[in-house]
């Protein structure tokens, strides 16, 4: 059960009120939603009371974790940009690279950490990046922020603390941002899986020989072909690595192609990928915590608040996928089947107006 710390009564109105939202989410209109019977500023006080974590989430979503959670179970991590260009920039709204549209925005940078298998998709852990260093850039002369902590030692984190929470999982499953030797290394010392996008031009060794000979190409020039896997050493890491290329195609009809790299190497071409294709359920939930649960829809101004704000916003998440297993409705379906509704109701009221102005009339 949920620790005292945590104000679960008003966690839960919050959470359900970001769900239920279609527009700005404030603690002036969720006091009118609830006709004040519960006053604004004690939803203020619920926003500024203590700063929500990954150690809240888990104790939120433990219960649920041990019901579904198998060894053959995936955790898989990314980060995503959240763009607030009007919002005052502090550690938390800052300016991030976004490679989703190749530019920089001011917004909000979150780390998740997720789980994965055929029953459900849970969030486990966050972290939201903090560019909490000034410094002048010496080509510009601007002042500008970065961070203490870069993101691959945010993974490292993360993954530690899923570690620690006993959380039964085979496969760890990252893009080309987080498949840094490090993070390899870390997991294989810990004995788990990773499955990982690497750039074309990470080093390998063909052998041992080489290996320790310094003799190594970068992935491109060995011609792999599709279906094909191969066994080698990248460079910085001791233990045999599988390899593979797999070429796809693109919305616009052009032909892709993405290194994978694994430790795994009992895998074959058809079984790495499958497994990899889980990935993109990160993908998913970042779009419904964007669009279904109202990530960057508060007007919140302090670090605190936005970020609880955005801790609401992952539990809302949960509470999603909970109903979606129940419902068997994804995420987007519900959404649309809650705005229906609101329309409905604001329907009928609009009769109801004009009734009784014909009355008066």
């Amino acid at each position: 059960m949920p620790s005292a710390n945590i104000d679960k009564d008003m966690l839960d109105i919050y959470s359900d009120y970001l769900i239920s939202s279609f527009s700005l989410t404030t603690a002036t209109g969720l006091s009118s939603l609830l006709d004040n019977q519960l006053s604004h500023d004690k939803i203020t006080r619920f926003l500024s009371a203590k700063t929500y974590n990954s150690k809240d989430l888990w104790k939120l979503v433990k219960p649920t974790i041990r019901e579904i959670e198998t060894a053959d179970g995936c955790l898989i991590f990314d980060d995503t940009v959240e763009e607030k260009a009007y919002t005052d920039e502090n550690d938390i709204i800052a300016w991030h690279f976004d490679h989703s549209k190749g530019r920089s925005v001011k917004g909000v940078n979150i780390l998740s950490g997720i789980y994965h298998n055929d029953k459900a998709t849970v969030p486990l852990s966050f972290e939201i990046v903090k560019k909490d260093q000034e410094f002048i850039d010496p080509k510009t002369g601007k002042k500008k922020r970065r961070s203490s902590i870069n993101k691959n030692e945010y993974f490292r984190s993360i993954f530690k603390i899923n570690l620690n929470n006993a959380v039964k999982f085979k496969y760890v499953l990252s893009d080309i941002w987080f498949s840094s030797k490090e993070n390899m290394q870390f997991v294989i010392d810990r004995k788990k899986y990773f499955i990982f996008a690497v750039k074309k031009n990470r080093l390998v060794a063909l052998s041992l020989k080489d290996k320790l000979k310094g003799n190594f190409k970068n992935l491109e020039s060995l011609g792999l072909e599709k279906g094909q896997t191969l066994k080698c050493f990248i460079k910085g890491i001791d233990t045999e690595i599988l390899v593979a290329k797999q070429v796809f195609t693109n919305q616009d009809g052009s032909k892709g192609i993405l290194y994978l790299a694994t430790n795994d190497t009992n895998l074959d071409f058809d079984q790495l990928t499958i497994i990899y294709q889980k990935r993109w359920k990160i993908e998913e939930y970042h779009k419904s915590i964007k669009s279904n649960a109202g990530l960057a829809k508060s007007p919140t101004k302090t670090v605190l608040t936005q970020s609880n704000h955005f801790f609401a916003a992952i539990y809302s998440f949960f509470k999603l996928e909970k109903l979606s297993q129940s419902t068997k409705l994804n995420h987007f379906a519900l959404k649309s089947k809650l705005y229906i509704k609101a329309l409905n109701s604001s329907f009928k009221e609009l009769k109801k107006l004009r009734a009784q102005f014909a009355v008066c009339a």
